[in-house]
C-alpha cells in the first residue's frame, strides 16, 4: 500500500464525508411531508391523549376500497369501437376494379390477346370458355359482358350487406363485456357484440349470398373466392379512446370517504384503533404534513438529520472505543455505510409499493446482520443490527412493531454465524430467523387481536425473508470479500487447508520449517484464545509466516538433514542477507498467490526489527564493534501491530529456542521462554501492538504448558543406545 493510499484509508476528513453522505442519503428516503410523531397500528389501544383535529381535513378511503372502486369504474366503461372509413372507400375501389376488369376483358377479346386475370378471381377454365364464345358470337359476347357486370354487382352487394351490419374482430382483445360502444363523431351507440359479424362469419355470409344467385358452380366458386378477399373488419377497437374513457371514469371516483371538521375528536384516549380510526389518523398525518409550510419542512428535515445522526453516532462511539481497527479504516467504514444505505433503500422502495400486503417484511435486515457478523464479529453484527432496525423503522414512520421484529430476527441470525466454520453453515440460519419471525409476529398479532389469516399472511412474507436472507448473504459475501479485500474467518478456514499450493510446497521443500510452523500454530492459537485475540488468524498466520524459506530451504538449519551448515563457509554479511531475503521472498510469494494482507503482515512482522544475533555476534568478533553497523544485521520490519502478529513473533522465538535445548526440563523451558519474552519487551518489539502485560503473562503460561507437553521426558527402551547406534547387535536383539 502506498503512502497516499494509507493516508486515504485513515483520513478523518474522508471519515466525516462518509458519515455526512450516509446521513443525508438516508434522510432523503424518508416519507415526504408527513408528520411522523407516532405510530398507528390497527387493533392496538390509543394510549395518547384525545386527538383533536386542529383544522378540517378530508378522510381518505381505505386503499383497498379505493382500488376496488377504481377497478369498478374501469370495468363500467364499454370498449370504444369506431367504424373504419376505409371500408366505404374499399367498396368504391372494388367498383373501379370491377370496371377495369370488364374493360380489359372486352379489349382482350377484340384483339385476340389473352388477359392475365388473377386465377383467384375467375377460374382459367371458365374464362377460356367465355373468350371462345365471344370470338364466335358477337351478340352473345355482348350479353356475356352484361352478365359479368351482374356478377360483380352481386359481389359488391354481398360485401355491402355485411359491412352494413358491421364486421368486428375481437380475436386479440380480452373483452369481458357482451356489449360495446360504437362511436360516430362524438356520439356513442351501445350495441350488443353478437349483432356484429366476425370476419369468418362475414365470409360465410358473403358466400351464402353469392351461392343464392344460382350461378353455375364454377362461377360461384370464382366469385366467392374473389369476394372474401375484401372481407376485413370495419368496426375497429380504439385503445386510445377507450383509455381516455377509463381515465375519465376513474377521475370521477373520490379518494375521500368523508371529512373531519375542525375541533372534532379523531380518537379518544384508551379507545381501540379501528380501521376507520386509523384512516382518520393517517389522513390527519398527511394533511398536517401538507399544511406545515416551507419553514415547517425545514425544521422537519433538520429533525430527520438529527434522528439519523444520533443513531449513527452511537455506533461510531462504539467503534472508536472498542473497535479501533474499524474506526481507523475508512474502507471498512464505507462497507458498513453501504450496508445501511442498502437497507434504507429497500425500506424506501417498500414504502413506494402500494400493495395490500405486508411487503415490509421483505426488508432483508437478517442478511446484512449475518454479513457484518461474518466480516467483522458478532458484536459489530449485533450493534449494526440495532441501528439498521431503527433506521428501517424510522423510514416506515417509526414502526415499533417492525423494529422489534427485525431486531429479534437479525439478532438470532447473528447468533447463528458468530462462530462460522464453513460457508454451508450460513444456511442453518434459515430456521433461527424463521423462529424469530414466528414468535414476534404471533406475539404482536395476539396483542392487537389480529386474525389468524392476517398473521399467516405476515408470516408468509417473513418466511420468504428467512429463506432468502441466507442465500443473499452467501452471494454478497463472496462479492464483498473480493471487492473490499476483506479477510473473513471463512477465508482463513480455506487458507488453513494443507492442500493449498503454498503449504504443500512448504511441506515438500522445507519439511523442517513446515513442522516448526505447525508447532507455532498450536502455540499461537492457544495463546490467542487466552487473550481474546483471533485464534484462527493467529493459527493461519503461523502457517504462512515462513513460506519464503521454500525458495532456498537449505539456507536454514531446520531444513539441513546432515551436519553440514553452509553458513560455516560464508561471511556474516552473506549469511545475514540470505536470512533476511526469506522475508522479502515470502512477501513476494504471498502476493503472487493472492494471500490477504492480514496474512502477508505476519511474514515481516514475526521478526519485527530484531537483530540476527548469532551472525551479529560473529561479525563483532571478526571486525570489531566499531566496524559493524547494527542496522545491517536487523530485519527490516515493521514491528507487530496486532495481537495476533505479536503472538506469532513470540511463538517463533520461543519454539526455536526451546527446540535447541538439550535435555529440556520444566525449569529450562520456563527460563528460556521468560528470557525471550523479556528481551522482546525490552527491545520495544511489542510497543506497536495492543498487547498488555496481563496478556503477556497469559501468553507465557500457554507457551510453557504446550512446549513442556511436547518436550516431556519419555522412558528409554531397553538397549536404546544399541538401537541408536544402528549396529547388527540391535537387529539381533530386536
Amino acid at each position: 500500500m502506498t503512502a497516499g493510499e494509507s493516508r486515504i484509508k485513515v483520513s478523518l476528513r474522508l471519515k466525516l464525508l462518509i458519515g455526512i453522505a450516509t446521513v443525508f442519503l438516508i434522510v432523503l428516503m424518508f416519507p415526504k411531508g408527513e408528520a411522523i410523531e407516532f405510530e398507528v397500528i390497527e387493533g392496538t389501544i390509543w394510549i395518547h391523549d384525545d386527538l383533536i383535529a386542529p383544522f378540517s381535513f378530508p378522510v381518505k378511503k381505505d386503499p383497498e376500497l379505493y382500488k376496488a372502486e377504481l377497478k369498478l369504474a374501469a370495468e363500467s366503461v364499454y370498449p370504444i369501437f369506431v367504424e373504419d372509413e376505409n371500408n366505404s372507400r374499399m367498396l368504391d375501389s372494388l367498383e373501379r376494379y370491377n370496371s377495369f376488369l370488364l374493360r380489359n376483358l372486352d379489349s382482350s377479346i377484340k384483339s385476340g390477346a389473352s388477359l392475365d386475370l388473377n386465377p383467384t378471381f375467375l377460374s382459367q377454365k371458365s374464362f377460356a370458355e367465355f373468350k371462345e364464345q365471344r370470338t364466335q358470337e358477337k351478340n352473345l359476347s355482348f350479353r356475356k359482358n352484361l352478365r359479368m357486370k351482374d356478377y360483380f354487382a352481386v359481389v359488391r352487394g354481398a360485401l355491402a350487406a355485411v359491412y352494413k351490419e358491421g364486421v368486428i374482430s375481437t380475436n386479440d382483445l380480452n373483452l369481458k363485456k357482451d356489449s360495446i360502444a360504437v362511436r360516430t363523431g362524438n356520439i356513442d351507440r351501445i350495441a350488443v357484440l353478437e349483432n356484429f359479424y366476425s370476419p369468418e362469419r362475414a365470409k360465410e355470409e358473403v358466400r351464402s349470398y353469392i351461392f343464392s344467385r344460382n350461378f353455375n358452380a364454377e362461377m360461384e366458386s370464382a366469385l366467392s373466392e374473389y369476394a372474401v378477399r375484401f372481407v376485413v373488419p370495419n368496426i375497429v377497437y380504439n385503445e386510445r379512446r377507450t383509455r381516455e374513457e377509463i381515465d375519465e371514469a376513474q377521475s370521477n371516483v373520490s379518494e375521500y370517504s368523508g371529512i373531519v371538521n375542525e375541533n372534532e375528536r379523531i380518537i379518544a384516549k384508551h379507545d381501540r384503533v379501528t380501521k376507520e380510526a386509523k384512516l382518520k389518523i393517517e389522513s390527519y398525518k398527511e394533511a398536517k404534513g401538507e399544511t406545515i409550510g416551507e419553514t415547517g419542512l425545514i425544521f422537519q428535515f433538520v429533525g430527520k438529520v438529527l434522528h439519523i445522526s444520533f443513531l449513527l453516532t452511537l455506533l461510531t462511539i462504539y467503534f472508536f472505543l472498542f473497535r479501533k481497527k474499524i474506526f481507523h479504516n475508512n474502507l471498512k467504514i464505507l462497507l458498513i455505510a453501504i450496508n445501511f444505505l442498502i437497507v434504507a433503500f429497500m425500506a424506501f422502495l417498500i414504502n413506494k409499493m402500494e400493495v395490500a400486503a405486508p411487503v415490509h417484511y421483505l426488508i432483508f435486515i437478517p442478511a446484512f446482520s449475518m454479513l457484518l457478523t461474518i466480516i467483522f464479529d458478532s458484536r459489530v453484527g449485533f450493534y449494526s443490527t440495532v441501528i439498521m432496525a431503527f433506521i428501517a423503522a424510522a423510514l416506515r414512520g417509526n414502526d415499533y412493531t417492525f423494529a422489534a421484529t427485525a431486531l429479534f430476527a437479525g439478532a438470532l441470525s447473528v447468533y447463528t454465524v458468530r462462530d462460522i466454520k464453513n460457508r454451508s453453515q450460513i444456511f442453518r440460519s434459515f430456521i433461527f430467523i424463521l423462529i424469530a419471525y414466528v414468535v414476534t409476529l404471533f406475539a404482536f398479532g395476539l396483542e392487537r387481536f389480529a386474525s389468524i389469516e392476517s398473521m399467516l399472511l405476515d408470516l408468509a412474507f417473513a418466511g420468504t425473508n428467512a429463506l432468502v436472507s441466507p442465500i443473499l448473504t452467501y452471494g454478497l459475501l463472496i462479492f464483498i470479500e473480493k471487492s473490499f479485500k476483506i479477510t473473513t474467518d471463512l477465508t482463513l478456514l480455506e487458507l488453513s487447508d494443507f492442500n493449498r499450493p503454498l503449504l504443500k510446497e512448504l511441506a515438500r521443500r522445507a519439511p523442517g520449517t513446515f513442522n516448526h510452523s505447525m508447532t507455532m500454530s498450536t502455540l499461537a492459537e492457544t495463546a490467542a484464545e487466552k487473550i481474546n485475540a483471533n485464534p484462527l488468524l493467529a493459527r493461519v498466520g503461523a502457517y504462512y509466516h515462513d513460506i519464503g524459506k521454500t525458495v532456498l530451504p537449505q539456507n536454514f538449519v531446520e531444513n539441513q538433514l546432515d551436519d553440514r551448515n553452509i553458513h560455516e563457509n560464508l561471511s556474516p554479511e552473506e549469511s545475514v542477507n540470505m536470512i533476511i531475503n526469506h522475508v522479502k521472498g515470502g512477501v513476494e510469494l504471498a502476493k503472487k498467490n493472492n494471500l490477504p494482507q492480514e496474512i502477508i503482515d505476519f511474514i515481516p512482522m514475526h521478526h519485527g526489527t530484531t537483530i540476527i544475533q548469532y551472525f551479529y555476534d560473529k561479525a563483532l568478533k571478526l571486525y570489531g564493534a566499531e566496524n559493524v553497523p547494527v542496522k545491517n544485521y536487523q530485519y527490516p520490519g515493521p514491528r507487530p501491530n496486532t495481537k495476533e502478529t505479536a503472538i506469532v513473533m513470540l511463538a517463533d522465538s520461543c519454539e526455536s529456542a526451546v527446540r535447541s535445548i538439550e535435555n529440556p526440563d520444566p525449569a529450562k523451558v520456563e527460563n528460556v521462554i521468560n528470557m525471550i519474552i523479556k528481551t522482546k519487551v525490552e527491545e520495544g518489539q511489542l510497543d506497536e501492538s495492543p498487547i498488555t502485560f496481563s496478556d503477556i503473562t497469559k501468553i507465557k503460561e500457554a507457551f510453557i504448558n504446550i512446549l513442556l507437553g511436547q518436550h516431556h521426558r519419555r522412558i528409554r527402551y531397553p538397549n536404546q543406545e544399541v538401537m541408536e547406534s544402528g549396529t547388527d547387535e540391535a537387529q539381533e536383539n530386536k
